[in-house]
């Protein structure tokens, strides 16, 4: 099933998001997935997220659909030149994968083998361009395909970019290029959203706010200081900051569940990213009213 069956409908999509392991050891992941399974409209498989090296977005999004769960492919350049990216969304749409998410990919040096040789044959926008084009019946320089895909089409956006309209120019591009939502990079401060969703009403492609679970105001900190247009408030720091550490999953799930009732109005879906901790992932649904 496609997002934008969904979107079309009005209804408020809702999505989380699972990382492959580092090795073939599968079945904690899974376990993960399947206690999301009617709780979420589709669940993201992320593709090498931080630069690590794991097991592929591709395979696990298979495996999910075996089980009944709707995937959202991730897909990066960082790795893969035109032919290898093309050739694993035909892969994809073959194996039932409907939804895919492009994204260009942190660069190598920030994963666990930084001397590994980075690719970026294409970037986020032209991925998206290469996929709407596999969809059109041919390849990127105009080979005829047979047998075409059927893909909804995502790509993520930075509301706390600084500027913003370098990023509004780029959510510009990848909506003209066939970009059918939008995935936003983790929010926090209400105002900020606000007032970055009434600058790109004019593109008329559906927005998900993203949030992150937090899990200590070390991490809070840690993202304000190393993670580009994320800026977690004082208050919520603090609230993280007095919470015993049993209490913090208590304290996430109400930060969160508080942010999606106060965002919900501004957007048509939210991308929770939950870093390990899916099994709360219910009850934020549950205490923002979403399930």
């Amino acid at each position: 099933m496609k997002l934008t069956e969904l979107f079309n409908k009005g209804k408020f999509v809702v999505t989380s998001e699972i990382g492959p392991p580092k090795g073939t050891n599968i079945e904690p992941v899974l376990k993960e997935a399947e206690e999301l399974k009617g709780k979420v409209d589709a669940i993201n498989v992320t593709d090498l997220q931080s630069s690590v090296m794991r097991l592929g977005s591709l395979a696990v999004c298979k495996l999910l659909k075996e089980r009944g769960l709707e995937p959202v492919f991730q897909l990066t350049c960082r790795d893969r030149n035109r032919l290898a990216l093309q050739s694993d969304l035909l892969s994809a749409y073959v194996l039932g994968v409907e939804n895919v998410l492009c994204l260009t990919g942190d660069h190598n040096v920030l994963g666990d083998d930084p001397e590994s040789k980075p690719v970026f044959d294409l970037d986020s926008v032209n991925l998206i361009r290469a996929a709407k084009t596999l969809m059109e019946g041919k390849d990127l320089v105009g080979n005829k395909l047979d047998g075409s895909p059927d893909f909804c089409l995502g790509a993520v956006a930075n509301p706390g970019a600084d500027p913003l309209e370098p990023q509004i120019i780029k959510m510009e591009l990848k909506a003209e290029a066939g970009a059918q939502f939008f995935q936003t990079q983790a929010v926090y401060d209400v105002k900020k959203f606000e007032e970055f969703i009434r600058k790109v009403e004019h593109i008329k492609v559906p927005v998900m706010v993203g949030i992150v679970l937090l899990k200590s105001a070390g991490m809070a900190k840690f993202m304000n200081a190393n993670v580009s247009g994320v800026f977690v408030p004082d208050n919520l720091i603090k609230i993280m900051a007095a919470a015993p550490k049993e209490e913090r999953p208590k304290k996430s799930i109400q930060i969160a569940a508080s942010l999606i009732k106060e965002l919900k109005g501004m957007c048509q879906g939210v991308h929770l990213m939950p870093l390990g901790w899916d099994r709360y992932v219910p009850d934020v649904l549950e205490k923002s009213g979403l399930i």
